[in-house]
């Protein structure tokens, strides 16, 4: 609901009856339709005197305007009130907009650009200046996609010998300023050999671009549109780039077992079980047992007859995966961000102790709050006193 026009739903129809833009665009008009009658946040007395003066709009007025005796409704301080301040509520924001952002196919932000524009209105410009770097990130990132593929010659691609053609074409980055956007969940990834080789190219053109910055590939973040072309089918996918490499590594050989597969990824046993689910509830996959019980046998389905046997869905797909069995996210939760930063937090109310030998908690905390700069000191006096 924060960041698209689909309630949240990134594969949504596209209807945005639910979404943040709409309700600041709703919030715009009502501002402009209000007069200086408005009975916004008014005590019960006035209340009752307004009631006893309402009239009906005339017969003309036009339904899809707002109504003079419409009481507005502030959707943001609502939930400001829920979530506790308007920090939390920004922060939570951020968190929520990092997410599609990374998990974009193109670089589209129109609507996020006018969604950040209306916060601004009610949060102020510093309180959004995080998420305004984000935007700039995805705005650069085309301009360098593009500057960098004009540097390549159009028949320019990896060579056959290394598995199959690939070439920039394929490949859109987005290159974020880490220090403006929340901590990045990042995840051991080996890649086929032909990708890895491009992104290594893609890097050093950077590099020869944007002297002296380097790129530091996530290589588990991101999406990856895939063809598989079997027996007697085609399937479509956009997947992340984790399952991409595990189905990828089926060209070759057509059948691994966990712990081989596993090691071949980079990935530990655990993890690998549980996202190779999403190929088996496809049908594309199916899992026996091994010779060891406790190392499974992962093989391809080259047809649609063996497909159904093992209850997988044989039909054409395109898909975008958002999940298999749990939600993973590209970002670090808030509880996280907390728990990782109160480890500095420690250290500096360590140092401070071992010099001052003792200090009252307000002023560790308006210590802390002139030398750090965090999202998270509204929690800092609330556990501070909870450890005391």
């Amino acid at each position: 609901m924060l960041t698209d026009g689909t309630g949240g739903n990134p594969s949504g129809s596209g209807i945005t009856g639910d979404s943040l833009l709409e309700e600041l665009n709703r919030d715009e008009e009502a501002q402009e339709n209000v007069g200086a009658d408005d009975d916004f946040n008014i005590d019960e007395k006035q209340a009752w005197i307004n009631a006893a003066r309402w009239e009906p709009d005339p017969v003309e007025a036009d339904p899809l305007k707002g109504s003079r005796n419409g009481r507005k409704v502030d959707i943001l301080g609502m939930i400001v009130g829920i979530i506790g301040s308007k920090d939390q509520l920004v922060n939570e924001y951020r968190i929520m907009l990092a997410e599609k952002l990374l998990n974009k196919t193109d670089y589209d932000i129109d609507s996020e650009i006018r969604t950040i524009e209306l916060l601004k209105i009610h949060f102020g410009e510093s309180g959004m200046q995080r998420c305004e770097i984000m935007l700039n990130d995805l705005i650069d990132s085309k301009r360098t996609n593009q500057n960098i593929k004009a540097t390549v010659q159009p028949s320019q691609t990896v060579p056959e010998s290394q598995g199959s053609d690939v070439s920039f074409d394929i490949l859109n980055a987005t290159i974020i300023s880490s220090n403006f956007w929340p901590p990045i969940q990042d995840e051991a990834l080996n890649v086929p050999e032909p990708v890895d080789q491009l992104l290594s190219d893609y890097a050093k053109r950077f590099h020869e671009i944007k002297t002296p910055r380097k790129l530091v590939w996530k290589k588990n973040l991101g999406a990856v549109k895939l063809e598989l072309q079997f027996e007697d089918r085609t399937v479509q996918l956009t997947v992340t780039p984790v399952h991409a490499a595990i189905i990828m590594q089926f060209q070759e050989q057509t059948s691994w077992t966990c712990k081989k597969l596993a090691a071949a990824i980079g990935l530990p046993v655990d993890v690998l079980n549980r996202r190779i689910h999403f190929w088996i509830s496809k049908g594309i996959l199916s899992e026996a047992l091994g010779a060891d019980p406790d190392d499974h046998v992962f093989t391809l389905v080259e047809g649609m007859a063996d497909g159904s046997k093992n209850g997988g869905n044989s039909t054409n797909v395109e898909d975008l995966l958002v999940a298999d069995e749990e939600v993973e996210t590209s970002v670090a939760s808030v509880e996280d961000q907390i728990r990782k930063e109160m480890t500095v937090y420690e250290k500096f109310i360590m140092g401070m102790l071992t010099n001052f030998s003792s200090m009252p908690l307000d002023r560790i905390h308006n210590t802390l709050k002139v030398i750090m700069v965090s999202a998270y000191f509204h929690y800092m006096l609330i556990l501070l006193n909870k450890t005391t």
